[in-house]
């Protein structure tokens, strides 16, 4: 039988100009109680690249402060679903998290990214019409196979609505 698997809490301050949305944790990162933490996920050298900061070798709470502190976020859309293994595509009965409650309680935020088709179909709805960057990027699973590289280059959307670069300003 599936088993009910729920959203961890969304991490994020009042400098978070980047959100990044996920669709639900897969069961690794269930058991381990982390963001990506399967380590076959590409997310976080994903990120290593979009922040320049190397954050694979740092131990997780430290991977979320250098995230927080580059102006990061993380959550996801799906707030609860039953699925049997990790594959977005079994995620089943899903009540989606409070997207628009969560963007507006975030004064510096410019943009969103979603991690994948799952977290893109779903969250977008909820946050378009607003004064953010919408941008979906490709799944960092490792179930979905476009090479690294090619992720990577997608992914680095990001880095213009980091703190320190100039190319997008919130008013």
């Amino acid at each position: 039988m599936d088993q009910l698997k729920r959203s961890f809490a969304p991490v994020v301050d009042e400098a978070t100009r980047v959100l990044v949305l996920g669709s639900l944790p897969g069961e690794e990162s269930l058991a381990r109680r982390q963001y990506y933490g399967n380590p076959r996920n590409h997310f976080w050298r994903l990120m290593e690249g979009v922040t320049s900061v190397g954050l694979v070798p740092l131990p997780y709470e430290e991977r979320l402060d250098a995230l927080r502190a580059a102006g990061i976020g993380l959550w996801d859309a799906v707030g609860s679903a039953t699925r049997r293994g990790s594959l977005d595509g079994d995620i089943r009965g899903h009540s989606v998290n409070a997207l628009a409650s969560l963007v507006a309680l975030l004064p510096a935020l410019v943009a969103v990214g979603f991690n994948g088709a799952k977290s893109a179909q779903l969250g977008l709805p909820q946050l378009a019409g607003r004064d953010l960057a919408l941008l979906p990027l490709p799944s960092s699973s490792p179930a979905f196979t476009l090479p690294f590289d090619a992720k990577l280059e997608r992914w680095m959307a990001l880095r213009p609505f980091l703190a320190g670069h100039s190319s997008w300003r919130k008013d």
